[in-house]
């Protein structure tokens, strides 16, 4: 079961209502690296979890937290979008673009400045599923896929990902309130991705998962010539001077090697001819 206590994790008001800031704040709810992808990603792969006990009561523990995380930016919304004129936002769906129009201003730019028409229409001045530019949060921006140590990966990158946009947004923002909320924020964040970093190194030093992933496909059905190639595709060869291109490999099961002008090893394509109740278009 969810328990829910009426106190926030941590919150301090903004002290100014912006409207134009809170259609901001929604990339940090419903955008690909939000509060509600890495909420829905950590439960998701809590639930799935057939691992130790110890991994998946980690990933309830900080997907609970997430949800707490949605809690407190949606009621950050609804003090920024708090007495947000409602004239000014029927203008500003409307004659500020016609007149951008008429003046030679590039309608874009006024609609990017303006207040988020749902959040007066659709939500009565609150929160929404929806990212910085009103479009629905998707379920398919979770990773869940069974595999620990794919998973923690994703979640390594989401929660980098995600402090970023936190601190770009931390940076667009003089109101005290604000900045004081996403500061906590972004310290969480600052221990999530420690978090995931432990969490891969436990997994590996366990030996229940290790590089690749995964690592229990035999390695002698795969192609071990090509295992650890670098080609240099593009002009020049200063990416030889990378880890990636010479000494061990990062599993310790391959030497790196750098290709400088590498060969295609396949040969070129002959698509079938197209079967004629398809009607395509194929060689005479």
């Amino acid at each position: 079961m969810f328990f829910h206590n009426k106190r926030m994790q941590y919150f301090t008001k903004p002290e100014q209502p912006d409207a134009v800031y809170a259609k901001k704040i929604q990339e940090l709810i419903g955008g690909p690296f939000g509060e509600m992808t890495v909420m829905m990603q950590y439960l998701f792969q809590g639930w799935n979890c057939r691992g130790p006990a110890r991994y998946k009561d980690m990933l309830l523990d900080i997907g609970t937290e997430e949800i707490g995380h949605v809690e407190m930016l949606a009621t950050m919304i609804a003090h920024l979008l708090d007495e947000a004129p409602l004239k000014m936002q029927e203008d500003g769906a409307k004659d500020p673009i016609v007149g951008a129009v008429m003046g030679g201003v590039n309608p874009r730019d006024v609609i990017a400045a303006s207040m988020n028409p749902q959040h007066a229409i659709v939500s009565g001045l609150g929160a929404t599923p929806n990212d910085s530019v009103g479009y629905p949060w998707n379920g398919r921006y979770i990773i869940a896929s069974g595999n620990l140590l794919a998973d923690f990966r994703s979640n390594l990158h989401a929660e980098s990902q995600g402090r970023l946009q936190a601190v770009r947004m931390y940076e667009m923002s003089d109101d005290p309130g604000v900045k004081d909320t996403l500061s906590y924020m972004i310290a969480r964040d600052t221990m999530h991705q420690n978090q995931w970093l432990a969490a891969i190194e436990d997994l590996e030093s366990s030996g229940l998962e290790t590089t690749p992933v995964p690592s229990s496909f035999p390695l002698e059905l795969e192609k071990r010539d090509a295992a650890y190639q670098f080609w240099n595709l593009s002009d020049g060869e200063d990416s030889r001077e990378g880890r990636w291109a010479k000494g061990p490999s990062m599993d310790g099961k391959g030497e790196f090697e750098y290709l400088a002008n590498p060969q295609p090893l396949g040969p070129e394509p002959e698509p079938p001819i197209p079967d004629p109740r398809l009607h395509g278009t194929g060689k005479k």
